[in-house]
C-alpha cells in the first residue's frame, strides 16, 4: 500500500488565504454535492462486496477500482482543504493528480473469515482502539494546522515535519477505511509512517518518479 501527498518546495500565499476563507464555497460544497451521491453508491457496493467475498472469496475488480478512485477523489479535496497542496482538485473518478498517491493492490483472494469478523465485530476490535488514538492525534493536528498556516503565510513553505504529521494522520485513516471496506486483509498498523516510496517520505527530486 502506498499513500502520500507531495510536499511542495513552496506554497502560494494567495491560494492559502483563498482556501482558508472561501474554500468551503468553491471547493468543499461543489465537490461534496457530487461525492455524497457517490458515497451512497459506495455503501451499497460495500454491502454487495461483503456477500460476493463470502460466496466467491474475491473482491470484484470493478467495485475495487470504484472504491479506490473514490478515495483518491476525496483525498484530492481533503488535502486542499487542509492546505497540504496547492491547485484546484479535479472532478471525476478517473481524474489524476500529481500531488497525491494512493495505491493498493487488489487481493486475488480475500479471507472470508476476517471479512465476516470485520462486518460483525469490526467496530469493537478495529474502530474503537484506532479512534481512541486518532482523537488525540486530531487534537494535535488542530495545532499543527494553525502553526502551518502562519508558516506558509510568512515564509511560503510548509514545515516538512508538520506536513508529514498531517499526511500520516490521513494515511492512518485510509488504512482503517481500506481494511473495513475489505480492500485489504492486513490489519491497519497504529502508525503515521508509510512506505518508503510514499510522497511523504520521498525527497523533492524523487516525487514525480514514484
Amino acid at each position: 500500500m502506498k499513500y502520500g501527498v507531495r510536499h511542495q518546495e513552496s506554497y502560494s500565499r494567495g491560494e492559502l488565504l483563498l482556501r482558508t476563507f472561501l474554500g468551503v464555497f468553491y471547493i468543499a460544497i461543489p465537490h461534496a454535492f457530487i461525492l455524497i451521491f457517490l458515497l451512497i453508491w459506495s455503501s451499497l457496493l460495500n454491502f454487495v462486496t461483503f456477500w460476493t467475498i463470502l460466496i466467491t472469496g474475491q473482491f470484484p475488480e470493478s467495485m475495487f477500482n470504484y472504491q479506490l478512485n473514490l478515495q483518491r477523489w476525496a483525498l484530492r479535496v481533503n488535502v486542499r482543504m487542509q492546505n497540504l497542496s496547492d491547485g484546484y482538485p479535479a472532478f471525476g473518478l478517473a481524474s489524476t493528480d500529481a500531488n497525491i498517491m494512493i495505491e493498493i493492490e487488489r487481493p486475488e483472494k480475500s479471507n472470508r473469515g476476517t471479512v465476516f469478523l470485520r462486518a460483525m465485530f469490526g467496530f469493537l476490535y478495529v474502530m474503537i482502539p484506532h479512534v481512541f488514538c486518532l482523537v488525540f492525534l486530531m487534537i494535535g493536528a488542530s495545532f499543527v494546522r494553525f502553526i502551518a498556516f502562519w508558516a506558509v503565510l510568512i515564509t511560503g513553505k510548509y514545515p516538512k515535519g508538520m506536513h508529514d504529521y498531517m499526511v500520516g494522520l490521513l494515511r492512518w485513516q485510509f488504512r482503517i477505511s481500506a481494511y473495513m471496506g475489505y480492500m485489504t486483509d492486513v490489519y491497519p498498523p497504529f502508525s503515521l509512517k508509510g512506505d518508503e516510496a510514499d510522497f511523504g517520505n520521498s525527497s523533492s527530486s524523487d516525487l514525480l518518479d514514484n
